[in-house]
């Protein structure tokens, strides 16, 4: 038994060993051509690390204004986003989590209900018109504040938290007010953290909404950027010929590379400091959900 269960193992690290290196691979490449010439770029186009190191694309890219505007209005926005949902989680959440809620039962099915349907995109336009939300930062963020499987998460994990903290606080005369803050909120970092994760991914890859409401670059996100970036390079790609392809080392493909690294780059930042907090708060967010 013991040496079928070690081979189980070295079947499982092997495989997750291989899968790990497949995914690790693109994010390589693509940092790989960023950082190279295009003509190392067509001689290795399957590159793992750079060949004819150049800075190029990157200086090009950086000169631009608007890619700044569009840094900051994604910080903006994300920042905010973040902030305003997990207030949101942690008041809703709460008290959903009590059984003497009254309506509890109804509210937990409306919020369900949310998850399965929506109003659609032509409604959903009308309404951010009908607010005087259109070309506004505030239509990249109120859309996805809420979200209805982030809420059942965080009900959960309050469930599962022992009620026996709350008793013994307001034995003590603790408010509501009072145990949420000083309780439940500091126990429910894990599950927090998860949530901000997910958040901060969202919000930072936001593409369609900004397609939907945003008219003015100077209110362009990230990825609304990148598109355009990614439009620009693939039409000098056609107008460019062989010639000036070789004598210039930005080229579409660089100055693409370059763009999705300058982009991806703030997430993978912050993730390793979640990361801590993401697998507990996924499980003891789902065990009663």
């Amino acid at each position: 038994m013991t040496k079928k269960m070690e081979a189980i193992d070295l079947i499982n690290y092997t495989l997750l060993t291989l899968i790990t290196l497949a995914m690790l691979y693109p994010f390589l490449n693509v940092a790989s051509v960023s950082l190279s010439s295009y003509d190392a770029y067509i001689s290795h186009p399957l590159m793992l690390w750079p060949h004819d190191f150049s800075l190029s694309s990157y200086k090009e890219i950086m000169s631009r204004p608007i890619l700044w505007s569009s840094y900051l209005n994604t910080v903006i926005i994300t920042t905010i986003g973040v902030f305003g949902s997990l207030v949101l989680y942690v008041l809703m959440g709460y008290p959903l989590s009590k059984k003497i809620l009254k309506g509890r039962s109804f509210i937990i099915v409306a919020i369900i209900f949310t998850m399965l349907f929506n109003g659609g995109i032509i409604p959903n336009y009308y309404l951010m018109r009908s607010l005087g939300l259109l070309d506004t930062l505030a239509a990249l963020i109120l859309p996805s504040l809420f979200s209805g499987f982030n809420l059942i998460l965080m009900k959960s994990f309050i469930e599962s938290l022992p009620e026996e903290l709350e008793e013994a606080a307001s034995i003590d005369g603790a408010s509501y007010p009072y145990i949420l803050l000083r309780i439940i909120v500091p126990l429910s970092k894990p599950i927090l953290a998860t949530l901000a994760l997910f958040g901060a991914v969202g919000y930072w890859n936001n593409f369609f909404n900004a397609v939907m409401y945003i008219q003015s670059d100077s209110k362009w996100p990230l990825m609304l950027y990148l598109r355009e970036v990614i439009e620009a390079a693939s039409m000098m790609a056609l107008n460019a010929n062989t010639a000036e392809i070789g004598a210039n080392s930005v080229t579409s493909e660089t100055l693409q590379y370059a763009t999705l690294m300058l982009v991806m780059i703030p997430i993978l930042l912050v993730y390793p400091f979640l990361q801590k907090y993401f697998v507990k708060g996924m499980l003891l967010g789902s065990v009663k959900g």
